[in-house]
């Protein structure tokens, strides 16, 4: 095993507390796990294999590798507000792109989650343009719930209908991507599997989305 050079961490900056805790902390990675499992990271230094495509939340609540205990190397992440993948965008078709053609990765994970506050957000006028024009692509999994349901009337009722339209947008996301050429032509020739999951904050609990 290699030994790792020991870095100076800089003391705690008042003006940048939470960077020098951020520096601090991975020196500690460095001389724990990432030396522990040396070979592992010097392996993906050079290369990655990766063998999901992993479309998930910006949420700071989760971190895929963590919920899914997968090691560095196995997913390819692209996260944003909401687990949202537009009909048309570029960011993500580049995604898709390097995914599926590059690294020749064939099953895409679109992960929800609880208490989503992106789909909290599509009940609500927020002072936030931005975030609003987003929104218009989960707004049809709202729509779709609410036409299936009745109105809430209790705490209870009001936590599932929120529970049923963030699992309702996976399915319309998923939707989204099969209008892709790219991923239509992979799934056309079996190449390709879309997955929906999604996590729950409260127990940990990570489920299929049929």
């Amino acid at each position: 095993m290699k030994h790792l050079k020991t870095s100076t961490v800089p003391q705690t900056d008042a003006e940048f507390p939470v960077i020098e805790e951020l520096l601090a902390g991975n020196e500690r990675f460095r001389q724990n796990e990432f030396q522990e499992q040396y070979d592992r990271y010097s392996t993906i230094a050079r290369q990655q294999h990766p063998k999901v495509l992993w479309i998930g939340c910006s949420d700071s609540r989760i971190q895929s590798g963590h919920i899914t205990n997968a090691q560095p190397g196995m997913l390819f992440i692209h996260r944003n507000i909401g687990n949202i993948i537009p009909v048309q965008d570029w960011n993500f078709a580049s995604v898709l792109e390097y995914a599926i053609i590059h690294l020749n990765i064939q099953d895409i994970v679109i992960c929800g989650h609880s208490d989503c506050g992106a789909i909290k957000a599509l009940d609500g006028d927020i002072d936030s343009p931005f975030i609003q024009v987003w929104l218009n692509n989960a707004l049809e999994a709202k729509e779709r719930v609410d036409a299936t349901l009745a109105s809430p009337a209790t705490p209870e009722e009001r936590k599932n209908r929120l529970r049923c339209i963030e699992q309702e947008n996976v399915r319309l996301q998923i939707e989204h991507l099969q209008k892709y050429p790219l991923a239509k032509k992979a799934l056309a020739g079996k190449k390709l599997q879309i997955h929906g999951l999604y996590y729950h904050l409260d127990t940990g609990l990570l489920e299929k989305i049929q």
